[in-house]
């Protein structure tokens, strides 16, 4: 029940608020242009009613005044809105009486000047994007060229690279032989001196022990004793002989072993120079593997730089190619706009004129007519007269890419008790002269009677 009285309550005040409005706006309609008046509002809709109900009914209420202090808003929005459009109205009407009274040879002389500047503009910025895109192609072509030449010279240092690591490797394989080879040739030096070590120790063995022998030897000879025999010369000779014998097996041992140590002696430093160049060549190639790895990480830096550098002039041109198609597009349909904008002007201007037209002969007509009722009642018949209204207009625009043109001539003829005809430059002939023209350079036809 409550929310009925409620809604009854709020239906009531909504179709009051409605009335007042239009109330309102019924006397800003029959206003002159000047301006609406201010609008007052009724506070005393807004006082709540003593209806003795629920509490809670306060709440419906609250939001009834929301509601009205909404409407309220919207009503002084759309007075102000009223007096917004009233006021362009006005602007448009000052406009449309001026552009009345301008002449067709003034406007076109006025617009003509305005669109070839703005054209010309457009072409200079056309030409300085053109430019813009000459000079980025170019930069871009000359970037290309300078990757490819480091493209290429990369490719050469990595060539080279791979060479002087392959000869790394067979000079890696040639060291490692002859350190082999001199580990091998080391370890029979020290056998042959062992052996020999073992040969001398032997020999001096085998001597002192035959000196031993010959010392420990006791001889026993039977001998005639009717002989004389020198026992100590003998003795003394073959100890001679062997003793000659011991010396030339030392020399020949120690001159064997002085020609295998001084051989072993030459072989050795022979390998050892070898060793001593292998090294140098190790240590040179070794530098030069450092230095080209530097000089590959500073090319492979550069070309980094450069790739990075040829992405962002990309980027760069493509953003500014994008933005140079934008204006082009925004001037382009600038353009669009300004010759769609001259065409309506010019058909305005045109329906104007033929209105002009159309009302210029309406106005001969009638003067004819009452000349011609004049002359009647006065008893006069004059000859036929002949008027001619000839009216030819033309605009174009130049400058824009396009042209348009139009003109209009009317002539009649009047004889008192005849036909009235009046024949515009279409070629055809309508009889009402209280038709109003509607922007054709058609012309009335009419009878004149007594």
């Amino acid at each position: 029940m409550l929310l009925l009285l409620s809604g009854c309550n709020m239906t009531q005040r909504a179709s009051e608020r409605l009335a007042h409005i239009q109330a309102v706006l019924t006397e800003a309609s029959e206003q002159d242009h000047g301006g609406i008046p201010q609008v007052t509002v009724n506070k005393s809709l807004l006082a709540p009613l003593n209806v003795e109900l629920d509490p809670k009914i306060q709440k419906v209420r609250v939001q009834e005044r929301e509601q009205i202090k909404a409407l309220n808003n919207k009503f002084a929005s759309f007075i102000d809105k009223v007096r917004f459009l009233e006021q362009q109205n006005q602007v448009l009407e000052t406009k449309w009486s001026l552009l009345q009274q301008l002449d067709v040879n003034s406007c076109r002389k006025n617009l003509e000047p305005v669109y070839e500047g703005y054209i010309s503009s457009l072409r200079k910025q056309l030409e300085t994007l053109s430019g813009d895109r000459v000079r980025l192609d170019s930069e871009l072509r000359n970037m290309q060229d300078l990757v490819e030449d480091y493209k290429n010279r990369y490719e050469v240092e990595i060539n080279r690279r791979t060479t002087a690591e392959n000869e790394f490797v067979m000079l890696k394989k040639d060291v490692d032989a002859a350190y082999m080879n001199k580990v091998e040739l080391q370890a029979k030096v020290d056998s042959l001196t062992d052996e020999i070590k073992f040969f001398k120790c032997l020999y001096e063995g085998e001597i002192a022990q035959i000196q031993s022998h010959i010392s420990d030897t006791s001889v026993i000879l039977s001998m005639d004793n009717n002989r004389d025999l020198n026992l100590d010369s003998i003795i003394d000779e073959v100890r001679a002989q062997y003793e000659e014998i011991a010396l030339k097996s030392k020399a020949e041992a120690e001159a064997l072993y002085q020609t295998k140590i001084q051989e072993l002696q030459v072989t050795a430093g022979q390998h050892g120079d070898d060793l001593n160049l292998t090294k140098a060549e190790i240590s040179e190639l070794n530098r030069l593997i450092q230095r080209i790895r530097s000089e590959i990480g500073s090319v492979k830096k550069q070309c980094s730089n450069l790739e990075t550098a040829i992405a962002d002039a990309e980027q760069r041109g493509d953003c500014a190619l994008k933005d140079a198609r934008a204006k082009l597009d925004e001037l382009e349909a600038a353009l669009n706009q300004g010759k769609e904008e001259l065409a309506r002007m010019l058909r305005e201007y045109q329906e104007l004129m033929s209105t002009k037209l159309a009302l210029d002969v309406e106005i001969a007509t009638y003067r004819k007519l009452l000349e011609g009722e004049e002359c009647r009642m006065s008893g006069e018949y004059p000859n036929s007269v002949s008027i001619s209204v000839i009216s030819n207009t033309g605009a174009g625009a130049g400058g824009a890419g396009f042209s348009m043109g139009f003109g209009a001539s009317s002539s009649y003829s009047y004889k008192p008790g005849a036909e009235l005809k009046t024949k515009g430059s279409c070629g055809s002939e309508f009889k009402d002269p209280l038709t109003k023209a509607s922007g054709s350079s058609c012309a009335t036809k009419k009878k004149a009677s007594r």
